[in-house]
């Protein structure tokens, strides 16, 4: 079988962001799984607000290479910070600029048959649930298959440790939502 490739970033670019700690966590079990995991960081990455005057003038470089690397890659494990409610700006910006189809490729090439597993973390007391109810059903839309497990981890602020959560049970299921999504993309990508 083939070795499934997984990108794993946070909609955040926040230094100390509590999503990328958690979506670090997530992705040790998609290794454990045997994954090949690329780790994204946005802020590597900074992209004009997604325009399409801008667009006709030619991709944004950081659009292009933020484009093959979803291309790459077999599934995505996003932790998603909720804003508002909703989806960040930054990751909804990076999805509707990797979106965009360029000259003969099929549409939304960086995203059909792709898979993906959701987690947000947040102070609050719900965790980033709400967010993640819109990142799934875009996601969904362009054609990814997103797995029905997702985590939020509400009180963010006091389960971390440094780069660990403090609590074994919410980590291990973190850790086992990467396994998951490896297990499945394996299957996925036969």
């Amino acid at each position: 079988m083939k070795q499934p490739k997984i990108l794993a970033f946070a909609g955040s670019t926040r230094k100390d962001s509590f999503n990328k700690r958690l979506v670090k966590i997530a992705a040790s079990g998609a290794q454990a799984a045997l994954a090949d995991v690329t780790f994204l960081d946005l802020k590597d990455y900074p992209l004009p607000l997604f325009d399409e005057d801008l667009e006709a003038q030619g991709m944004p470089e950081n659009a292009t290479l933020l484009k093959r690397l979803f291309i790459e890659h077999d599934g995505f494990l996003i932790a998603c910070p909720e804003y508002n409610s909703s989806i960040t700006p930054l990751l909804k910006n990076t999805i509707d600029w990797v979106s965009r189809k360029v000259g003969n490729e099929p549409p939304l090439v960086a995203y059909k048959g792709k898979t993906a597993a959701l987690l947000a973390a947040s102070p609050g007391g719900l965790g980033g649930i709400r967010g993640l109810v819109h990142v799934r059903s875009i996601l969904s839309n362009i054609g990814v298959i997103v797995l029905p497990t997702q985590i939020a981890l509400p009180n963010a602020h006091t389960v971390f440790d440094g780069e660990k959560l403090t609590d074994e049970k919410k980590a291990a299921s973190v850790i086992n939502l990467g396994k998951e999504l490896a297990e499945f993309t394996t299957r996925v990508i036969g």
